[in-house]
C-alpha cells in the first residue's frame, strides 16, 4: 500500500473491530479508507433493495459505483455475515440482472489488475453452518488462515505444473466421469493472494471440451441462500445438456438458464489446504478442502485464457477423498485426496 492511495474497505456490521483495525493501519500508511458497509449483498448493493427495486433498474449499474471500482487502488472486504440464508427469497432473474450490470467493473479483481483480498470474521451464523461452536469456529479458521504461505505456493506450483503440461483432465468418482480439456491453459496457484484461506490451484477449461456426468453427492452445493442436494450435471461439446437436483432443482434450472455461458464451465479448482478438511457449509472454504475438485459454471478468466462469458460464476464442489481420483492424460495423479506423484 502506497501513501495517497484509495482504498474500497467492504464489509458487514458485524465486522466492525477488524474494520476499524484496517482503516486505522490504512491510517498510519498515508492511504484513504472508502468504508462501505452492507448488511448482506455484493460490493455495490444491499439485498433488500434487489428485492424491491424495478428489474430494468438492477440492469443498470449505478455510474458512481462504477467509479469506485475502477479507480480505487486496493480493495480489502471482509464477510460477517449474521444470516447465511438471507437471499433464498431473490429470484436468479434479479440476481443475475444486478450480477450482469456490474459484470465489467467486477473483472478487474477477477482478473488481479489491482491488489484486493477477500476474508472471514467469525459470527454465529458461519459457525452454526459448519456445526461448531464459535470458539472452535475461531480457531478453524485461523488454522485455515495462518499458513507458511511461502512454502504452499511452492508447494502448489509444483502440482500446477503438472497440469499445465497435460492436455487432457480427466475426473471420476461416485456418479462421476468427467473430462475436460487444457490444452493450451495455464493453471493459477492461489496461496493466500487473494481469497482468504487461499489453497487451490485453478484455471479454465477448454469451453467446449467438457464430456461426461459429474455427481456433487458428498455434500449440498450452496447459491444465493439455498442449499442444493445431488446436483448431476451432464455435459456434451461442453455444454450442461441434463441436469438434476434432489432439492431446489427449478433453481439449478432456472441458473442454468441465465445465459448461453451458464451451461459451460468457466473454472477448474484442485482444492489443497491443509487446515481445511472438512465441510464447512461455505463455498469460500469447501472450494479449498484439501482433496477436492470444484468446476464453476459461467464466466471464465480472460487472464488465464478462458473465453466464456456469463453473468455467474458457480463454484461446485466434490469431495474425492470417499473413492474419486483425478487422471492427467490417463495417468492417475491424485487417488482418493491423495497425491499419487
Amino acid at each position: 500500500m502506497e501513501p495517497g492511495w484509495q482504498v474500497l474497505v467492504w464489509g458487514y456490521p458485524n465486522a466492525r473491530p477488524l474494520l476499524e483495525a484496517v482503516t486505522r493501519e490504512i491510517g498510519r500508511r498515508g492511504a484513504y479508507p472508502l468504508l462501505r458497509l452492507t448488511f448482506g449483498g455484493g460490493l455495490v448493493y444491499h439485498r433488500d433493495w434487489v428485492r424491491h427495486a424495478p428489474l430494468e433498474l438492477l440492469g443498470e449499474p449505478a455510474p458512481i459505483d462504477v467509479h469506485t471500482l475502477d479507480n480505487c487502488d486496493a480493495l480489502l472486504a471482509i464477510a460477517a455475515p449474521d444470516n447465511t440464508r438471507d437471499g433464498s427469497d431473490l429470484s436468479p432473474e434479479r440476481l443475475s440482472a444486478v450480477n450482469g450490470a456490474y459484470r465489467r467493473s467486477m473483472e478487474r479483481v477477477n482478473a488481479n489488475d489491482f491488489p484486493w483480498v477477500m476474508c472471514w470474521y467469525p459470527t454465529p451464523a458461519l459457525a452454526q453452518d459448519a456445526g461448531m461452536p464459535l470458539a472452535a469456529f475461531e480457531d478453524f479458521l485461523y488454522d485455515a488462515v495462518l499458513l507458511d504461505w511461502e512454502a504452499e505456493h511452492a508447494r502448489l506450483s509444483k502440482l500446477a505444473a503438472l497440469f499445465d503440461a497435460a492436455a487432457e483432465v480427466r475426473i471420476v468418482g461416485e456418479g462421476t466421469d468427467l473430462r475436460l480439456s487444457l490444452e493450451g491453459r495455464r493453471m493459477e496457484v492461489d496461496a493466500g493472494m487473494g481469497n482468504m484461506p487461499g489453497g487451490e490451484f485453478f484455471g479454465c477449461p477448454v469451453e467446449d471440451s467438457a464430456e461426461g456426468v459429474i455427481t456433487f453427492a458428498e455434500f449440498p452445493q450452496l447459491r444465493d441462500g439455498r442449499q442444493l442436494r445431488n446436483v448431476r450435471l451432464r455435459f456434451s461439446g461442453g455444454i450442461v445438456v441434463d441436469a438434476s437436483a434432489d432439492t431446489e432443482e427449478a433453481f439449478l434450472l432456472e441458473t442454468l438458464d441465465t445465459d448461453p455461458g451458464a451451461r459451460r464451465i468457466g473454472e477448474l479448482g484442485i482444492g489443497c489446504n491443509p487446515g481445511i478438511t472438512r465441510y464447512m457449509g461455505n463455498v469460500y472454504f469447501d472450494e479449498k478442502i484439501d482433496g477436492s475438485v470444484h468446476i464453476a459454471l459461467g464466466f471464465g478468466f480472460a487472464d488465464l485464457g478462458g473465453t466464456n462469458e456469463s453473468a455467474i460464476h458457480w463454484d461446485l464442489v466434490k469431495d474425492l477423498r470417499g473413492g474419486g481420483r483425478i487422471e492427467l492424460d490417463g495417468r492417475t495423479v491424485e487417488e482418493h485426496g491423495a497425491w499419487t506423484i
